[in-house]
């Protein structure tokens, strides 16, 4: 899965990790003769980068579909020991260890199919299309107030939350009603596709509490 072609693997990256700290890496560097580290970046869109990519767009992340469908679902906490802090996922790929930051949360829900076998429908994510979806669970979202950020659980193999993409959180806060506390509070209830849901807010405490 050696995807250097958009970065050089000569020129070394640094991350800084606090004010007087400092991760240098080089992508595809090996410290033994059986694996090799890489170094990506997934944005608040969802979208795939490698790290150290000096533009950040969507004519400069990972599009491919077969790609993506491999990469994320090996994608893990990262576990190994190695840049935990740096890079708090992993997605391992043979003799490839894919070490992953991200903006807030690796998995990002971008759409909502349509589904004849799951109403109200599958949530897509991480620019795969339907070739990686998760049931959409309306009443199970949560809006942060803080910060206007909508989430959705996620397997815990990613840390059981998502992040809704900005464009699709905007469509569904239009739908939201605030029964206490006014808009200082999580919304109450959701209504979608002519159906009600009094929301579970089962994520609020979990994402307000995450370590930043």
């Amino acid at each position: 899965m050696n995807r250097l072609s958009k970065t050089s693997s000569h020129v070394f990256s640094y991350l800084r990790c606090s004010p007087r700290k400092y991760l240098h890496y080089i992508q595809g560097q090996s410290h033994d003769t059986k694996t090799r580290e890489y170094f990506y970046f997934i944005d608040h869109q969802g979208q795939l980068f490698l790290d150290d990519a000096r533009m950040k767009n969507f004519t400069s992340c990972f599009k491919e579909k077969d790609f993506l469908v491999f990469f994320f679902k090996r994608l893990k906490r990262n576990t190994s020991g190695k840049y935990m802090d740096e890079f708090p996922y992993l997605s391992p790929c043979g003799r490839e260890l894919n070490f992953v930051r991200c903006d807030d949360t690796p998995i990002v829900y971008t759409h909502i199919l349509d589904s004849s076998s799951s109403e109200p429908g599958l949530l897509s994510y991480n620019g795969a299309g339907d070739r990686l979806t998760v049931n959409f669970e309306p009443e199970n979202i949560c809006m942060l107030p803080e910060t206007g950020r909508v989430y959705h659980p996620a397997s815990e193999q990613y840390g059981g939350i998502g992040l809704i993409k900005s464009s699709l959180a905007i469509e569904l806060s239009k739908h939201f009603e605030f029964l206490s506390g006014g808009e200082t509070e999580p919304p109450s209830h959701l209504t979608w596709r002519d159906c009600r849901y009094e929301l579970t807010n089962i994520l609020f405490d979990v994402v307000k509490n995450r370590p930043q």
